[in-house]
């Protein structure tokens, strides 16, 4: 599938991303704080393409000028989420690259997404978390309509290899519903 927003395409990601994804994911700002590690490598974005970003409803941000990934974003539906829900809920996830912080790109990207996984998906509930510290990621998900579920206190971070605070938010598709 892809989508189209005022200024981003968000279409599945290919190979000759690889580039693009390794020179945002090496930024020590973006993978740490979104709990995993800065890319070392264009051969490790390769890798990351095929076997991560490769899964079903996992798409790149696109800036819709140049179609240039500068970003990622995707609902991991289930089994498939890091969080313990039913299938018929989505974990959504994502981030941009630092030269494009504070354009309001992850809102319109993640309000494609809201739609498409209550719409299309048919999904009830989409789940949302950051750790401790990324308020980027905090205003984007209010600014969608999440709200605040729990915390959870020492989350094993296996990407990292370590114990975290994290903040989980939720948006019903009722209160979805409710605001359009």
């Amino acid at each position: 599938m892809k989508f189209t927003t005022d200024r981003l395409i968000l279409r599945p990601w290919e190979l000759r991303d690889a580039e693009d994804l390794f020179r945002y994911a090496k930024d020590e700002n973006i993978g740490p704080p979104a709990g995993w590690p800065a890319h070392k490598s264009v051969e490790e974005s390769i890798t990351v393409i095929e076997e991560v970003f490769s899964k079903p409803e996992i798409y790149a941000v696109a800036l819709k000028e140049n179609n240039r990934a500068i970003g990622c974003i995707g609902v991991l539906i289930g089994a498939d989420s890091n969080f313990p829900i039913s299938e018929n809920e989505g974990e959504v996830a994502y981030w941009v690259g630092v030269p494009f912080w504070g354009q309001g790109l992850i809102p319109e990207a993640l309000t494609a997404i809201i739609a498409h996984s209550f719409e299309t998906l048919n999904l009830t509930d989409l789940w949302c978390g950051f750790f401790e510290g990324n308020e980027k990621s905090k205003r984007a998900q209010e600014k969608c309509g999440f709200r605040h579920s729990h915390i959870v206190e020492n989350q094993f971070n296996q990407f990292m290899n370590d114990y975290r605070i994290e903040y989980i938010s939720r948006l019903t598709k009722e209160d979805w519903l409710a605001n359009q």
